[in-house]
């Protein structure tokens, strides 16, 4: 009979290591496809800005054009809490 418990003791510890394994490897799965989507959302950049310099010139105006933007509203934030 204590083999019997022993058995089943072996059993219900394989059941949790069983679920165990299954959420770790779905885990896994779920960094790996984020991982491939983030590698494909780069590459199209990169295809995007080598078939179209033009491309890269226009995202540094934007980004120029963003901090100057972000400049402002930061003083102008400085200037709403001085008064």
């Amino acid at each position: 009979m204590a083999e019997s418990e022993f058995q089943e003791g072996n059993y219900d510890d394989r059941g949790k290591i069983d679920k165990n394994l299954k959420k770790d490897m779905e885990e896994l799965l779920e960094k790996m496809e984020k991982l491939t989507v983030h590698a494909t959302q780069m590459l199209y950049d990169c295809m995007a800005i080598w078939t179209n310099p033009d491309l890269t010139n226009a995202m540094q105006h934007l980004e120029d054009a963003f901090l100057r933007c972000k400049e402002q509203v930061e003083k102008k934030s400085q200037e709403v809490l001085m008064e």
